[in-house]
């Protein structure tokens, strides 16, 4: 794609019309014109009809739609913004339309599992790297796309719908699709860094979410900020061992698409995760929540991949472990902290 190609009108294509999905349409329809795809009609009517989804007030320069042929045929840029446990599936489904000169940055924060033999999650012990990909690894697994980006930071959605000030990280190993992620979303309100490590940056903004369910468990049982501030700090020790062990650069971790993201979500509740922390330690069950949300948790799937991971390759995770006995066991979350209080720690920094 050449620099005039980045700049021509071309609309740019937006796949999940979820929050966030919805929120980027918006961020790239002040520049051009958009099609946002949704898989369901009465989604799409409603978006035409009334020009508002979810909550969102959707600018008059997207077009929303059901055709996955449409929007890769009219657009050479495409954010895919679906749940991780769907993304293999879309990418399978847009993948026939799809040519070497598409560009794609998505904005998904989980793992996909790759399977095989009719194995389950649940029936498997340990995960090794080779089992468990990034969105990123997906994209260029099921398609032809070469230049593939993410889109990673403290995005709640709520806040960037409102204008409030805000960044993200477009990482990407092609510097073009940072420079074109740069131009297409930033704004006076929205500040856009880039980041060659796009592994790096993809496991800081998956791995977090699991430190934002222990970071909700803590607010509902009534802990103050000391013990908000020593779960971030521990917090983020985790994630760096984490992502070390599954191939990330530290350097990612300590920069908005990581420390960053890690403190907003662990500091509000608009985040999904943060809420389901929350209310667990209030004493409701895992199904009872899933049962009354219609938004994803990415962290709820990824405390259970990194958990196997961390058992492969010998990581100390305690935050993890104890989570994942929490989520899929049987222990309280008051159990759980008790257990954390007293895990040995002798050194605060050992990873530099």
């Amino acid at each position: 794609m050449t620099s005039r190609s980045l700049s021509d009108d071309k609309p740019v294509g937006v796949i999940g019309a979820g929050n966030f999905g919805s929120v980027v349409a918006n961020l790239l329809a002040q520049r051009r014109k958009v099609l946002l795809y949704a898989r369901d009609e009465q989604v799409i009517e409603r978006i035409r009809q009334t020009r508002e989804n979810r909550g969102h007030a959707m600018h008059p320069n997207i077009e929303p739609i059901n055709d996955l042929a449409a929007i890769a045929s009219e657009c050479n840029v495409l954010f895919p913004i679906v749940p991780s446990e769907h993304f293999r599936s879309m990418m399978k489904q847009l993948s026939p339309y799809l040519h070497p000169y598409h560009i794609l940055i998505h904005g998904t924060k989980g793992f996909d599992l790759t399977l095989t033999n009719g194995q389950s999650v649940e029936s498997i012990t340990k995960l090794n790297r080779s089992q468990v990909k990034t969105m990123s690894e997906v994209i260029m697994e099921e398609s032809v796309v070469v230049r593939v980006g993410c889109l990673a930071g403290p995005n709640l959605s709520k806040e960037l719908a409102a204008n409030q000030p805000a960044a993200t990280v477009i990482a990407s190993h092609f510097n073009e699709v940072i420079t074109l992620g740069k131009q297409l979303l930033r704004s006076d309100h929205f500040q856009v860094y880039g980041n060659n490590d796009l592994t790096g940056v993809e496991l800081a903004g998956v791995l977090k979410n699991i430190i934002a369910i222990a970071a909700g468990a803590l607010s509902g049982l009534g802990y103050g900020e000391n013990a908000k501030g020593l779960l971030i700090s521990r917090g983020m020790v985790e994630m760096i061992y984490l992502g070390r062990a599954l191939g990330g650069n530290t350097k990612a971790f300590l920069g908005v698409a990581g420390v960053g993201d890690l403190v907003t979500t662990c500091n509000s509740s608009l985040s999904r995760n943060f809420t389901i922390g929350h209310r667990l330690a209030k004493g409701e069950t895992l199904k009872e929540i899933l049962a009354s949300t219609d938004e994803v948790a990415e962290g709820i799937n990824t405390v259970r991949i990194t958990k196997k991971c961390a058992d492969y390759y010998k990581v100390k995770a305690p935050i993890t472990n104890t989570l994942y006995q929490v989520l899929f066991e049987d222990l309280t979350m008051k159990q759980a902290l008790r257990y954390l209080m007293r895990y040995p720690l002798n050194v605060d920094i050992d990873f530099l």
